[in-house]
């Protein structure tokens, strides 16, 4: 056992990068437990692994006192001092209880340990791989699907992907390749767990940067993202140079570059607009493609605001089932309430005039 234990040990050093002193500190604290649990002991032992042999030894660890009251913990001054002249009160003093057949538990809890240790790398392997991947956009094949989850590989790796970020208009089919993004990796009891989406507004900002290389080098920004997944997005962008047109530029040469993500995305329909330091002119671009006559903001309100439109682009600007009024205040983080003019006008009317 012994040649084999420490040709064990380098092998699994070598190979999976487990360091041999973790191991042997690990075996050693299991065998603490197997001695007591097996030999039916209570004193205080240790158990120290002899490298160079590959020898498992148990030693009884006893306080030296003036009195013994449990000679299973203490060993007297008297005796103590038979053994080495140098002992004192306090001192610990170990003394080789090592059973005659304690090499069989041995073998058997290094094998358990070292098991142990090989599934705790492996976690922690595809843990720090996959958790440098969190909010980033992979390539993964689908596996297969049941009622909760669409099941898909990464380089050997099972992803999980939950209903409610999958897509509504996709169907997804064994072996089909699709672009995920990475929401989380969870280093849960049973082993690391990839969970990727499809609708998180992450993965459309992951796509800009891919087709759009002002995006991915910072030249234009996406501020904000609001994404009804499969049907319809806003995207925020400004640019951080003052001659570049931060939509067009996202947009680019006859709109190819955001067809490209719509074809990823089944046709969603995508509205960039332009990001603007004032709160107005941002809200206004917001709600795109209805055009805005005025912006208030309401007095004691935090970030709620009533947006003024022409009569004749209410329902444009609400959109339909209120979606295009929904996205511009996610977008935005103001909470929108829409007028038309006429309307407005009327309210503002019925507003009895302030008496002195």
């Amino acid at each position: 056992m012994s040649k084999e234990l420490v040709s064990a040990l380098d092998d699994l050093e070598r190979e999976k990068g487990i360091k041999k002193d973790v191991v042997i500190e690990a075996l050693e604290a299991a065998l603490v437990s197997a001695y007591k649990r097996n030999y039916d002991q209570a004193q205080n032992v240790s158990v120290v692994f002899d490298e160079a042999k590959g020898n498992m030894n148990v030693y009884a660890v006893k306080k030296v006192v003036s009195e013994v009251s449990d000679p299973r913990l203490e060993v007297s001054l008297d005796d103590a001092l038979k053994i080495n002249r140098g002992y004192e009160l306090g001192d610990e003093i170990k003394f080789q209880v090592t059973p005659k057949n304690f090499g069989r538990i041995a073998a058997q809890t290094a094998k358990q340990v070292i098991m142990q240790r090989v599934r705790e790398a492996e976690r922690a392997t595809v843990y720090n791989k996959y958790s440098k991947y969190q909010d980033e956009l992979v390539t993964a094949e689908v596996e297969r699907q049941d009622n909760r989850f669409v099941y898909l590989t990464l380089d050997g790796v099972e992803a999980v992907m939950a209903a409610k970020d999958q897509m509504p208009n996709e169907h997804y089919r064994p072996q089909d390749k699709l672009k995920v993004y990475v929401t989380n990796v969870d280093d849960a009891a049973k082993g690391p767990q990839v969970f990727v989406s499809r609708t998180a507004p992450g993965m459309l900002k992951r796509l800009f940067e891919q087709e759009v290389p002002e995006v991915y080098d910072g030249t234009v920004e996406i501020v904000s993202v609001a994404r009804e997944a499969g049907d319809r997005s806003k995207v925020a962008v400004r640019s951080n140079q003052p001659n570049i047109d931060p939509v067009g530029t996202t947009v680019g040469p006859r709109g190819q570059r955001v067809q490209d993500i719509l074809n990823e995305l089944d046709g969603e329909n995508i509205d960039i607009v332009q990001w603007n330091d004032d709160p107005a002119e941002f809200i206004a671009n917001a709600l795109n493609p209805s055009d805005v006559i005025d912006v208030i903001f309401k007095e004691g309100q935090d970030k709620a605001c009533t947006i003024v439109v022409p009569d004749d682009q209410l329902s444009l600007a609400i959109g339909k089932r209120g979606q295009n009024a929904r996205l511009a205040a996610r977008l935005t983080g103001y909470r929108i309430d829409i007028k038309s003019e006429s309307e407005m006008n009327d309210s503002e009317e019925e507003t009895p005039e302030a008496t002195e």
